[in-house]
């Protein structure tokens, strides 16, 4: 399957890498803002040895790319900004192109957005789209339906020097409708970033972690995201829709 990827900052990098390392999908171009890199190889300027052509576009050459039908692809991967949707929205809608978007940052605007092309594509949005952290969500539901009476905490740890609340523990929260207020914070050292869910019964406990090591994950989380969407009928989905039938056990 041909792929195109929005965005190649750090998380851009590690996804196109994630890519390129699967041979089921080619990495056909890359788009980013910055004309820095533009018309280099995406393989080339990772030091990866890669016969896909993976190559490097800025954002102001979009209209030749949707234009050029030898770049046609039938995913685009975005981890760039949330305006970009309305660059390449149209050019997947018309042409049934599946988008796989893991922007944490959109507004009501985008959202509605999405929905509505997704009645014309497969749409699936993750504001944090990498597998564990979707696990732990859906698994953290089904505790809390199971055990609703359960004491339930949320702990998420970093590096020394992050100041804000971990947007990950927010959506967290959200999804178990607890107040974003009441998550707990550690800040030390060098910490990637841990999330922990702990469960607090009468005479038990259980505790649902996940840890971050590399940006290659997100990486992973688009791939599953990839195997499970393309086979599906046109609509609007979330990770939580692509996980539920595995936990039928």
């Amino acid at each position: 399957m041909k792929v195109g990827l929005f965005g190649f900052g750090k998380t851009g990098r590690a996804v196109a890498t994630t890519i390129l390392n699967n041979k089921e999908y080619i990495l056909e171009w890359v788009v980013r803002k910055s004309k820095t890199l533009d018309h280099r190889s995406a393989p080339e300027f990772l030091g990866m040895e890669s016969s896909e052509p993976g190559l490097i576009y800025s954002k102001d050459e979009w209209d030749e790319i949707a234009s050029n039908h030898a770049l046609d692809v039938e995913a685009i991967v975005d981890f760039s900004s949330p305006e970009s949707i309305y660059e390449y929205g149209e050019y997947a809608r018309q042409h049934q192109i599946t988008i796989i978007t893991a922007i944490s940052s959109y507004g009501a605007q985008e959202i509605a957005y999405l929905k509505e092309l997704s009645q014309s594509t497969r749409v699936l949005w993750s504001p944090n789209i990498t597998i564990g952290i979707n696990f732990l969500i859906v698994a953290a539901k089904v505790l809390q339906k199971i055990a609703p009476y359960a004491d339930i905490e949320i702990v998420e740890e970093h590096f020394r020097d992050k100041p804000e609340v971990s947007g990950t523990a927010k959506i967290i929260s959200r999804h178990l409708g607890l107040a974003t207020e009441s998550i707990k914070t550690i800040r030390a050292g060098g910490i990637i970033g841990r999330h922990e869910i702990l469960f607090g019964f009468p005479f038990q406990t259980v505790r649902l972690s996940h840890d971050s090591i590399s940006r290659e994950a997100f990486g992973n989380g688009a791939l599953f995201a990839l195997d499970n969407v393309c086979s599906k009928p046109t609509g609007f989905y979330t990770m939580e829709d692509l996980m539920k039938p595995y936990f039928e056990v």
